[in-house]
């Protein structure tokens, strides 16, 4: 196994949360960033990215270093790397000590954006396992333009009243997995993303080829597991299965809005289980504001191709929401094999609208709009790997 080979990058006040800090609990955002004025190399404390030199004695100098700023929180970034990296912890922990990042969010005093735990940018052949995540100012984990990432055996927790912080948020990655992990945090546990209205359009970088399996899932404000709203350079072949939710708001929420451009599509979730959820599913597209002024208003982000199945709940309040956009809808939209008892009064536990699909062996029977397709209409991931393959 190679040694650790990348250039870390310490901040002492950390960089940008993409200028996207939501304040209303689902998807209002507000822009902006501002930079960060104190930053350290490794190299400046002896590091050799020769791929055979253990650099810890340089990293540890690093860190006592930037110790000096703590209370302007510190950010791993991980720069550029080629060669594999492998971070494991036996379990150890990384405390971001958010609860004072939490409380200058909540008071409008904050002159910087919140910091993440770890970021990986411009990433590839990255092994993150066996850590403990804890209270992070805003997101845990935030890989983005990365491929070829593993993250597995991860514990991450934030209060269940902490501002946003989301849990793992793969952003433009390709050939990524997820697996046997817990997470608990106050917004988006798991949440795939990819650029954000022109500008995501423009840079074009997908996130593709992901797999999530075996998790645990907790939020009590945000969903155990979101694709967007960001998600303008597209999300697809996404693969979920053994997803475990409990005590949430929403389990499973795909969200964009007009001026995303972008897609969603061919995503299969199966073998869910949910409990004391209050809305089991949601697809709306109407769901986050804009970084400024110069999106299109007319550029549509398509849904599609997303087939939902295997799923048991119990002491869920809402069924699922469906929302698609006016002259846009969300289209080939699958459900089958689903079970979610409802323990409130709704006279309709499903709402749909700017929707079509397939339903087969649902309950409660759902809306009308999610039987127009034909079984052939739903993705199958595993009929577009043997097309692929043809």
């Amino acid at each position: 196994m190679k040694r650790l080979v990348a250039v870390l990058l310490l901040l002492a006040v950390a960089g940008a949360v993409d200028g996207d800090e939501r304040s209303d609990g689902y998807c209002k955002h507000t822009s902006g960033s501002t930079p960060r004025p104190h930053s350290v190399t490794i190299t400046e404390f002896g590091a050799v990215g020769d791929g055979v030199t253990l650099n810890t004695v340089a990293f540890q100098n690093a860190v006592f270093y930037v110790r000096s700023f703590a209370d302007k929180g510190v950010l791993i970034i991980l720069s550029t790397m080629l060669e594999l990296i492998c971070g494991t912890g036996n379990n150890g922990a990384i405390d971001g000590q958010g609860s004072v990042w939490w409380e200058w969010f909540r008071s409008h005093t904050l002159n910087y954006s919140r910091p993440h735990l770890l970021e990986l940018v411009s990433s590839s052949d990255i092994v993150v396992s066996n850590l403990i995540f804890l209270n992070p100012p805003a997101w845990s984990i935030h890989p983005v333009y990365s491929s070829n990432v593993t993250i597995q055996n991860i514990i991450i927790h934030a209060s269940s009243d902490s501002p946003y912080t989301d849990g793992i948020v793969p952003d433009s990655c390709s050939n990524f997995h997820i697996e046997d992990c817990s997470i608990s945090v106050g917004h988006d546990a798991i949440v795939l993303k990819s650029g954000w209205d022109n500008y995501g359009i423009s840079f074009g970088k997908p996130s593709s080829n992901i797999q999530i399996n075996n998790v645990q899932l907790q939020t009590s404000l945000g969903s155990a597991l979101a694709f967007g709203s960001e998600m303008s350079g597209g999300i697809s072949d996404v693969r979920v299965a053994h997803l475990y939710v409990r005590n949430s708001h929403t389990g499973i929420n795909f969200k964009t809005t007009r001026g995303r451009g972008g897609y969603i599509k061919d995503i299969v979730i199966s073998d869910v289980e949910m409990e004391n959820v209050h809305e089991a599913i949601r697809f709306t597209g109407y769901c986050g504001a804009h970084p400024d002024h110069h999106y299109d208003p007319d550029v549509l982000p398509v849904i599609k191709r997303v087939t939902v199945k295997d799923v048991v709940g119990s002491n869920i309040s809402v069924a699922g929401v469906f929302s698609g956009i006016d002259h846009d809808p969300f289209t080939a939209i699958c459900l089958a094999n689903i079970s979610l008892p409802i323990t409130t009064d709704l006279s309709d536990p499903w709402t749909c609208s700017n929707v079509a699909g397939f339903s087969d062996s649902v309950f409660p029977q759902p809306c009308l709009d999610l039987s127009l397709n034909s079984s052939l209409f739903c993705f199958s991931l595993e009929t577009f790997r043997a097309i692929a393959e043809i």
